[in-house]
């Protein structure tokens, strides 16, 4: 009986021991957790939460405004600019990212190839990807230029006569595309590293049945890189819909000529901070937040349809 009671007694200090432990571990796990967490709810959900709220008031930088539910919404659609910049940026997201997959994927499988000096070549493809983009805004000016620019006079020496890039509305976002896609090192190194992980075996079997390079490329490589394919493209759709340092930089903020360089998220800088118009701004936000969702949920969606994964 006395062996039976000490250990009935034990069995409370046991637990209250262990409750102790745990508490204290907790404590220090959310005191190490803390900065992190301040740091959240400081700069993320509280301006998110925010930001709902002002996009039905009149709010500004140096007015509180007032609250008018969904009139700022209602203002915007009948904004012939919101348009013009929802147009010009899915111009852009329509021809810059399927191009930037075909580039890269073209480019990655060039350096993929077993020759001697491959690292300085991947090196020098990689390199643009580290200039700045305001200085690759006017670096690309200037080649662009219509009197002087290096473009133009190349083509000049085949006996073309080269178009006013900047200053044509035909062609400003055509040459927006084209200095973005200067710059598309980094999906090319994830290309790389995806190629990278497709079996040897694989292309082997392929030429025991007598597959060309094509049929190669055509039945094993791109199959086993849409996984990849897959990511760059849903980075690729959401970095084109914030498109802004370029265009914002070579217009100096003016969207020229006719407004065919204002992108949606200029449009939405210039009411924010040029027009002091916070309200309009956050309901420019919160509809490009739901543009940007539902474009990647159609391709998570269709995803199941075109993505294939090895050992599926």
């Amino acid at each position: 009986m006395a062996e039976l009671s000490k250990a009935t007694n034990t069995r409370p200090v046991n637990e209250v021991r262990k409750k102790k432990s745990f508490i204290k571990s907790n404590i220090h796990g959310w005191l190490f957790a803390s900065p992190w967490i301040i740091g959240f709810l400081a700069f993320f959900a509280f301006p998110l939460i925010a930001s709902i709220y002002f996009s039905f008031t009149t709010y500004s930088i140096l007015k509180p405004g007032d609250f008018v539910g969904v009139q700022n919404y209602k203002e915007l659609m009948q904004d012939d600019l919101f348009w013009k910049s929802i147009y010009n940026t899915i111009y852009f997201t329509i021809f810059y990212v399927p191009l930037s997959i075909i580039f890269g994927v073209a480019l990655a499988m060039m350096l993929n190839m077993k020759v001697k000096g491959m690292a300085i070549y991947r090196t020098i493809f990689f390199l643009p990807t580290l200039v700045p983009h305001v200085a690759l805004a006017v670096l690309w000016m200037w080649l662009l230029n219509p009197g002087f620019g290096l473009i133009n006079g190349m083509l000049e020496i085949i006996g073309i006569q080269g178009p006013n890039w900047l200053g044509s509305e035909t062609w400003s976002k055509p040459s927006l595309v084209l200095m973005s896609l200067w710059g598309i090192g980094q999906a090319v190194i994830i290309y790389l590293a995806g190629l990278g992980d497709i079996p040897n075996e694989l292309y082997e079997a392929a030429e025991v049945d007598g597959a060309n390079w094509w049929q190669k490329t055509r039945n094993v490589t791109i199959p086993l890189l849409t996984p990849v394919i897959f990511f760059n493209l849903v980075m690729g759709a959401i970095g084109a819909f914030q498109q802004f340092t370029l265009p914002y930089t070579m217009t100096q903020g003016q969207g020229t000529p006719a407004n065919s360089l204002t992108f949606y998220v200029m449009y939405l800088y210039d009411n924010a901070f040029k027009y002091f118009q916070m309200g309009y701004a956050s309901a420019m936000a919160w509809i490009l937040f739901i543009i940007i969702m539902s474009l990647t949920a159609v391709i998570f969606i269709t995803s199941n349809r075109w993505v294939h994964y090895q050992g599926k």
